[in-house]
C-alpha cells in the first residue's frame, strides 16, 4: 500500500481570469503564491511534478527541501484554439459551442483529444506508482485535469471525470492498493484558494 497526495498547483493569472490554461507555461500569480504560504505539506518520500512552471513553483513552496521527479506526461491538456481564452471570449465560437454540447468529449480544435489526454495521464500515473516501493508515500503536484484523469481512472468510487474537479492549491489524500485509489479527503480544510 502507498499513500498518494494529488495536489493541484496554486492559482495563475489565467486561472484567476477563468481561462483555459493548458500547455501555456504560466507562473503562479502573487495570489497563488500567497495562498500556499504557511501551508504544512503532507510528508512524502517522493515528489513528482508536471514539467510546467506553475507545478514546479507550487512544489518548491510546499516541498522546499525535496528533489522533484519531473513526469512529462503529467502536463495539462493542450486546449488548442481555446488556450488562453475564457468562456465569455469563446461564447460565439461555433467550435466551442460544439465542444460544450458534446459534454467535453470532442477534440480541442488544433489541440489534444480529451480521451487521449486522460489516457496519457492515467498511464503515466500507473508507471509512476509501479516504480514506488511498498509503503512509500508520494506527492504529485500537477494540474486539475491530471488529477481528474487519475481519479476517474483509478478511484474505487468510479465517478465521472468532471466530479473530480479540485480547486487550485488544494489536494486529496488517497491510498493506492490493489491497482485502485481509495480517497480519504482534502489535505487542507477550510482553505480559501
Amino acid at each position: 500500500m502507498n499513500r498518494i497526495y494529488l495536489i493541484r498547483h496554486a492559482l495563475t493569472a489565467g486561472n484567476e481570469q477563468k481561462r483555459y490554461i493548458g500547455r501555456t507555461d504560466e507562473p503562479l500569480s502573487e495570489r497563488g503564491i500567497l495562498s500556499l504560504r504557511g501551508r504544512k505539506a503532507p510528508p512524502a518520500d517522493v515528489v513528482a511534478v508536471s514539467p510546467l512552471r506553475r507545478c514546479l513553483q507550487t512544489a518548491d513552496i510546499l516541498y522546499p527541501d525535496r528533489a522533484h521527479v519531473v513526469v512529462r506526461d503529467f502536463a495539462e491538456c493542450d486546449f488548442g484554439d481555446f488556450e488562453g481564452k475564457n468562456y465569455a471570449e469563446l461564447a460565439k465560437n461555433a467550435d466551442y459551442a460544439a465542444w460544450v454540447q458534446s459534454g467535453g468529449v470532442l477534440p480541442f480544435p488544433h489541440g489534444e483529444e480529451p480521451a487521449a489526454f486522460r489516457k496519457r495521464c492515467a498511464q503515466a500515473f500507473l508507471r509512476f506508482v509501479q516504480g514506488l516501493r511498498e509503503g512509500q508515500s508520494a506527492a504529485l503536484v500537477v494540474h486539475g485535469g491530471t488529477v481528474m484523469s487519475v481519479l476517474a481512472a483509478f478511484d474505487r468510487e468510479k465517478r465521472d471525470f468532471y466530479d473530480y474537479g479540485l480547486p487550485n492549491g488544494q489536494g486529496i489524500s488517497a491510498l493506492w492498493e490493489g491497482g485502485c485509489l481509495t480517497t480519504e479527503g482534502f489535505l487542507w480544510q477550510n482553505s480559501c484558494v
